[in-house]
């Protein structure tokens, strides 16, 4: 019998046979739940006229298949069993019709495993002290870890160990100073059967100087005599999708705000439609990026003061060049950013 290099790392041992040229045994040790089970392949190259398996599981469940084929054939016997990895051993029996049968221990290890999961939250990305903390469903051994920066400079592209052995507790990883603020993170990580998981983040984002839009009271029209102050902007948004556009796919993000004037409700609304006209301009005067926008109102003031209070400093936009939902540096409730 030939045994068959394993296509997983755990191993078939077994003596030489007489019958050596009869049979040949893969083995597939690892799975995913969902996709698929842990299997021997049994290879038929001489006339036999059946096998039989015989395998006890480490947890002490009993496994007995028959089979048969023709030379040229493969026979593929799957391992059902629960997600984790388990020792089998046994011994494949293969019936001749002319010679007695021989058999031939079976030792090896199979695993079958849910998809290992990789999260992260973004208040434990620390782009000040380079780290970022994550968290996954099993332990995991290593990770490929890639960090651009918005100068296009690659401030770490390396796989590193991972001590983490405990299901769900956070790990931590971080990289080298460089030249320009992180665009991208990249991070692979794999558990010691090497099923991987991985997240991309984008944590970079460029606030766009400007000089604010004035609107009439409760109004969200442009007004002609403020269209060279979007102008000017728009340049600038230019400018930077430009310079950074080649990185990643680049997003503008408008946030409107107002004073106290009027109630809770309506300066929302106001705001919302504010923001939405002047990423309607924009969109209208050629800027071509996905523009995105939101409405905060009154409730994340410039300028703290009280209600009723006309404070021209609160009545203000902010423009956000971004690949992902940027962070605001005042946000009462999550943002609901609609795409214009």
């Amino acid at each position: 019998m030939k045994l068959i290099p394993s296509i997983a790392v755990a191993a078939l041992i077994w003596p030489a046979l007489a019958a050596a040229d009869a049979v040949s045994v893969g083995l597939n040790g690892r799975a995913q739940i969902g996709k698929s089970l842990p299997y021997l392949e049994i290879a038929i190259h001489e006339p036999i006229a059946g096998f039989k398996v015989h395998l006890t599981r480490s947890d002490g469940k009993t496994l007995d298949l028959k089979g048969g084929g023709r030379p040229g054939q493969v026979r593929r016997i799957e391992l059902q069993q629960p997600e984790g990895k388990f020792h089998y051993t046994g011994e494949l029996t293969v019936v001749f019709k002319s010679s007695e049968p021989a058999s031939m221990p079976l030792d090896f290890d199979a695993e079958l495993w849910g998809p290992l999961k990789l999260t992260l939250d973004k208040k434990d990305v620390d782009l000040v002290n380079r780290t970022v903390k994550l968290r996954a469903n099993r332990p995991v051994v290593k990770a490929a870890v890639q960090v651009v920066m918005d100068t296009g400079a690659v401030a770490m592209d390396r796989e590193i160990p991972i001590d983490n052995d405990t299901a769900g507790a956070p790990f931590e990883i971080s990289w080298p100073k460089d030249e320009g603020r992180v665009m991208k993170i990249a991070i692979r990580a794999y558990d010691a059967s090497t099923f991987f998981d991985g997240v991309e983040i984008f944590p970079w984002q460029v606030d766009i100087p400007h000089e604010e839009v004035n609107f009439d009271s409760g109004q969200w029209d442009i007004r002609a005599d403020e269209e060279p102050k979007l102008e000017q902007s728009l340049q600038r948004i230019g400018e930077a999708v430009r310079k950074y556009g080649h990185l990643a796919n680049l997003r503008l993000y408008i946030a409107g705000h107002t004073d106290t004037v009027g109630t809770e409700a309506s300066n929302r609304t106001l705001s919302l439609n504010r923001a939405r006209a002047i990423g309607a301009w924009f969109r209208k005067h050629g800027l071509r990026v996905p523009i995105f926008y939101e409405g905060f109102g009154e409730q994340a003031l410039l300028v703290s003061t009280a209600d009723e209070t006309d404070e021209p400093k609160n009545r203000r936009a902010e423009y956000i060049i971004a690949v992902e939902e940027p962070t605001l540096a005042r946000t009462p409730f999550p943002p609901n950013w609609r795409k214009l």
